[in-house]
């Protein structure tokens, strides 16, 4: 069965723009049973992001209280991917050296997320879309396409799970 890692994006935009927690309760259910089920996954890496920061909004409780602790995978197993991601990223050319700086910084889960995915053959979701133009940063979409990654948009893994479902 496939496993789709989510981003930090999709939390993030889900609960500010498309599905307020009081209006929409159904689509967090609906990602608690999808991770009961083994579909979805994430990372400690995102979990970080969603929820290190002085203010605790809805989110960083949900994150913290109700979806399911293993749900937030240890990153520091794919180190060795990781570092091959480091590598790939400071020998590229195109971008700019403040990109690849920010990219690497300890703090953002792009990369882990990648190197999970590498490791652990799982489809990336995310809202980034490859941008091969941009110099200033580093998208999901490119670093995946480069070592063969998978990566969809929330709306195209919900129609591959309905599909299968």
């Amino acid at each position: 069965m496939k496993k789709y890692l989510l981003d930090s994006n999709i939390f993030i935009q889900a609960h500010r723009m498309y599905y307020p927690f009081d209006v929409f309760p159904s689509y967090w259910n609906k990602l608690i049973e999808l991770s009961d089920s083994g579909i979805i996954i994430s990372i400690d890496k995102v979990k970080k992001e969603l929820c290190d920061n002085s203010n605790q909004d809805q989110l960083s409780l949900w994150c913290n209280e109700t979806i399911n602790n293993s749900f937030f995978c240890d990153s520091t197993i794919c180190i060795d991917k990781y570092s091959e991601i480091a590598v790939w990223t400071a020998n590229h050319p195109h971008f700019l050296q403040s990109a690849k700086d920010e990219f690497l910084s300890t703090d953002l889960a792009d990369p882990w997320l990648i190197a999970y995915a590498m490791k652990n053959d799982c489809i990336i979701v995310t809202h980034e879309i490859s941008q091969p133009q941009r110099r200033n940063r580093i998208k999901i979409p490119e670093p995946c396409m480069h070592f063969g990654i998978n990566y969809l948009t929330p709306i195209q893994m919900l129609r591959e799970l309905y599909q299968t479902l």
